[in-house]
């Protein structure tokens, strides 16, 4: 075996799929390790991708070429759009995925990626330049040694973990695997800035002893929307889920079997996921709730599994089984698997750059859990990103950022290279300042032609997206063009005002009245111009009177980027700042001005006085 590579990829999770596919599309020679072959692309929780704030990031994703959205589209048994009776900007498109189509689906597009090698086996520990301290390569459990001038950490919840069933625990990552512990050790030893996290799993229900008759069933929804724009239509069966809720008697159960819960028993010392937290915390935190919903979502069209999503939980099994038989429809209910927690070592993600690079180890990037993130969507995003600045750093180009005003996947890498973590971190719309022009529906207008000029993007998605783009570019010059009368529109069922002004057709979109079927009956050509391109350019029409005033503040946020803060190396020398604020923006190694401005607890006049010091730096 050739042990010589570009780019080293720890890791066959969502994040290390998505950073060796882009390593490999940029050219990187570039080996993808992981523990167990045929575990490569597995989903460790729920059956499903996307959701709210987390669909943004699978469409950003599939914009740069990634391939979870494709894998999703292979394998989707549910389409659900979340948030669908609020604004474009807000929803949030979401599947439910058959668990062995996914997986089938990522083993077929890796092995059909030029330039990537997959290598079973478990990372021992890194290679380390003694003098630079800089990566350079991988040492395998059974002593195979890797060189790379890059190497991506993507070991999800491997590192040092802990699994704990009750209050019984033992080491590993997942389910039936080992965990990455000499890995843990060595990274620990380099006194790199470090934390303990934890995330958890429901239990797995037997579909075969539910009362499905007595449950509210949940259809997928009607339409033909896919998650990536390769997609053309839907190909897959889809199923139905169902939805019940806890009651007293179950928060009863869940209360008595507290002394025997290893989060509340003090077993487990790492933070979990304020936004999915396990029925234990929900019925501690929130005990004048009489109830908690739980979504039963099928794990495939031939498995008679099912995830019981919102009863994740680590109590013992007999108190699980209890528990779930007080529910309705779930009162003969046998558990296949237990619900359990996992414990795991993460990296302070402050400790890293835009790029996902370390900077205090030269050629060694990070992605997906090991920064502090939950979820398959933040890590493969995670993952792209790395990727690409892996493969950038072995061909000595510049570190490639994600900008937090045209991307989802800017804002998360912002606001954890700049804030860090105390909890695992999840994406959501409210993260983002400018989410009017951050839609799920035009990830690639934003940064498909971007990409391609990073080089991250394969020729089939570049003739896709020229050709996509000039029908967007003919359908804005047809709506602008398109003059009608109040009288006309009017005339179509719009309930708009008589005003006896004229406008173009993309003005009237501005009215809430106004919407697709109008343009349909007034430019019947429009309707040869695929639905989702329509509706892209519908909410760009909408929305253009608040776009503008979005444009102004990123005017203003680019001209504080200009102020770099590369040369400031100890805040401890600008005058004016306190404790707090030194020992936040040390830590944050904010590049520029903008950003400084997002660490938290930084005042207007701490900017100033910044802003003072880096000048006096550059004269």
């Amino acid at each position: 075996m050739d042990d010589s590579f570009d780019v080293i990829v720890v890791g066959g999770g969502h994040a290390g799929c998505e950073a060796a596919a882009a390593a490999a599309r940029m050219g990187a020679r570039t080996a993808l390790v992981s523990m167990r072959r045929d575990m490569i692309g597995a989903m460790s929780c729920n059956p499903a991708i996307g959701g709210l704030g987390k669909g943004h990031l699978v469409r950003e994703v599939d914009a740069c070429d990634g391939i979870i959205a494709r894998a999703a589209d292979m394998a989707a048994i549910h389409h659900r759009i979340l948030n669908s009776s609020k604004g474009a900007a807000v929803q949030g498109p979401r599947v439910q995925a058959d668990r062995r189509l996914f997986k089938a689906a990522i083993h077929a597009l890796l092995a059909e990626q030029p330039g990537l090698e997959i290598i079973e086996g478990s990372a021992q520990r890194l290679l380390i330049d003694g003098v630079s301290r800089g990566t350079s390569g991988l040492v395998l459990a059974d002593g195979r040694t890797l060189h790379a001038a890059a190497v991506v950490l993507a070991t999800g919840t491997f590192l040092n973990a802990k699994l704990h069933f009750g209050m019984e625990s033992r080491a590993g990552g997942r389910v039936g695997e080992g965990a990455a512990i000499g890995l843990a050790e060595q990274l620990r030893a380099l006194d790199l800035p470090m934390g303990r996290l934890k995330t958890g799993t429901p239990p797995r229900l037997d579909g075969r002893t539910i009362d499905w008759a007595a449950l509210d069933r949940q259809p997928s929804d009607d339409g033909d929307w896919t998650f990536s724009a390769l997609s053309p239509r839907r190909t897959v069966p889809q199923l139905a889920c169902a939805i019940t809720r806890t009651n007293q008697r179950t928060h009863d159960l869940i209360r008595a079997g507290l002394d025997r819960s290893p989060l509340f028993s003090g077993v487990i010392t790492g933070v979990g996921p304020r936004y999915c937290p396990s029925i234990e915390d929900k019925v501690h935190r929130f005990g004048d709730r009489d109830g908690h919903q739980i979504f039963l979502e099928p794990e495939g069209l031939d498995d008679h599994l099912v995830y019981p999503n919102g009863v994740s939980t680590s109590l013992p099994q007999d108190v699980q089984r209890a528990m779930l038989r007080t529910v309705a429809g779930l009162e003969r209910v046998e558990l296949v698997q237990p619900g359990y927690a996992v414990e795991y070592d993460h990296i302070d993600p402050r400790a890293l750059t835009q790029g996902l690079a370390l900077r205090a180890m030269p050629g060694l990037f990070c992605a997906g859990q090991i920064n502090g993130t939950t979820g398959y969507e933040e890590a493969a995003a995670q993952g792209l990103a790395a990727g690409m600045n892996a493969a950038a750093f072995a061909a000595g180009r510049d570190e490639i950022s994600f900008d937090r005003a045209t991307s989802y996947i800017g804002v998360m890498i912002d606001d954890l290279t700049l804030h860090g973590v105390s909890e695992p971190y999840r994406m959501l719309t409210a993260r983002a300042e400018y989410r009017l022009r951050l839609r799920a529906d035009n990830a690639a207008t934003r940064l498909t032609g971007w990409a391609d000029a990073q080089g991250a993007v394969s020729a089939p998605r570049r003739a896709f997206h020229v050709e996509q783009q000039g029908t967007l570019a003919k359908l804005r010059g047809s709506l602008d063009a398109h003059i009608v009368s109040a009288g006309e529109m009017a005339a179509t069922g719009a309930a708009v005002v008589s005003d006896h002004a004229r406008r173009s057709l993309a003005e009237w979109l501005r009215f809430p009245e106004v919407g697709d079927a109008q343009l349909i009956a007034l430019a019947p050509e429009l309707a040869a111009i695929p639905a989702a391109l329509r509706a892209e350019v519908v909410q760009d029409c909408r929305y253009a009177p608040y776009l503008v005033r979005q444009d102004q503040e990123i005017a203003r946020l680019r001209a504080d980027e200009r102020i770099s803060l590369r040369g400031v190396a100890d805040y401890r020398a600008v005058a004016g700042l306190s404790n707090e604020m030194i020992e936040r923006l040390n830590a944050a190694r904010p590049p520029d001005l903008a950003s400084a401005g997002r660490v938290r607890g930084i005042t207007p006049a701490a900017l100033a006085a910044i802003m003072v010091h880096a000048r006096r730096l550059a004269a």
